[in-house]
C-alpha cells in the first residue's frame, strides 16, 4: 500500500499536545498533525527523522499542512499514523493476504451491529459472519510488540463488544497491526493499560480470535508482512522476568 503520494523529510523538535508536533522542515520550524494518541516517547526523541505527508487541499480547514507518516528508529521506519492499519487491512483482505480470514467474498468497512460499530464485517453464503476490529501498535520492547501505548477505554470496550458477538455464535476477531518489522510476538501492555489487557484476556476466553501481523516498510510503501504469536500472560511485575506462554 502506498502511504501517501509524497513524503517529505523533516526533523522532530517537540510535541506540544497529543495531536501536534513541531518539526524542522527545509530549515524552518513548522507544525504537523500527529494522527496517533499514543505516548510514543521511545520514538519521538529530539532530532529524530520523520517523513511527512502533505495535507490534501480543497475544502479542508486544517491548521497544519502536513501529517506525520513515519519516524526513523535506528535503521528502520515505524508508521505512527493510526489511520494506516485499517487501510492496510482493507487492502490485505481484498487481496487474500490474511490467511485466517480467507474465504469471505464480502468485505464491508465500518459496519454497525446494534449500538456497536466494527472496522470490518466479512460475509459469504456458506460462512458465518465475521466481525473484525483492527488495532495498530507501534511500540516494541525486546522484540515484543505492546498495545496500547496509552490508556484506551475505547479499546477495552471494543474487546467486550467482540466477546458479546462470540458468545452469540458469530465469529469475532481482534487483529493487531504492528506498524514496524522487528517484532517477534505481541502482548497487551501490562503497565500502561492493565484494564485493556484484562479485557483482551476475557475476550479470548469467550472465543474471540486474536491475530497480530508485522509490517514491512519501504517508503512510500507499507505492506502487511508476517504473523507473530499473541502472548497474554504478562503482568506489570513479571514483564521481562519470565517466558510468556503461548495463548494463540
Amino acid at each position: 500500500m502506498r502511504i501517501a503520494d509524497e513524503l517529505v523529510p523533516a526533523a522532530f523538535l517537540r510535541r506540544p499536545n497529543r495531536f501536534r508536533v513541531d518539526v524542522r522542515l527545509d530549515g524552518r520550524e513548522t507544525a504537523a498533525h500527529l494522527a496517533d494518541p499514543g505516548r510514543l516517547q521511545e520514538l519521538l526523541t529530539p532530532g529524530v527523522e520523520l517523513l511527512l505527508a502533505p495535507a490534501r487541499v480543497g475544502g479542508s480547514r486544517r491548521a497544519t499542512a502536513y501529517t506525520v507518516a513515519l519516524v526513523r528508529f535506528h535503521e528502520l521506519w515505524v508508521s505512527i499514523n493510526s489511520q494506516v492499519p485499517n487501510r492496510l487491512v482493507a487492502e490485505a483482505l481484498e487481496q487474500g493476504q490474511v490467511a485466517p480470514l480467507l474465504g469471505y467474498p464480502q468485505v464491508e468497512r465500518e459496519r454497525a451491529h446494534g449500538a456497536s460499530r466494527f472496522d470490518f464485517r466479512l460475509g459469504g453464503a456458506d460462512r458465518p459472519t465475521c466481525w473484525v476490529e483492527v488495532k495498530g501498535a507501534s511500540l516494541v520492547e525486546e522484540g515484543r510488540a505492546l498495545f496500547p501505548d496509552a490508556p484506551t477505554a475505547r479499546g477495552a470496550r471494543h474487546m467486550g463488544e467482540l466477546a458479546e458477538l462470540a458468545r452469540a455464535g458469530a465469529r469475532a476477531v481482534a487483529l493487531f497491526v504492528i506498524q514496524r518489522p522487528d517484532a517477534i510476538s505481541f502482548s497487551p501492555h501490562p503497565q500502561r493499560d492493565p484494564a485493556f489487557g484484562a479485557a483482551l484476556r476475557r475476550a479470548a476466553a469467550e472465543g474471540v480470535e486474536l491475530y497480530a501481523y508485522t509490517c514491512q516498510i519501504a517508503p512510500p510503501h507499507i505492506t502487511l508482512a508476517r504473523p507473530v504469536p499473541v502472548l497474554l500472560d504478562l503482568d506489570a511485575e513479571e514483564m521481562g522476568h519470565r517466558s510468556p506462554s503461548l495463548i494463540l
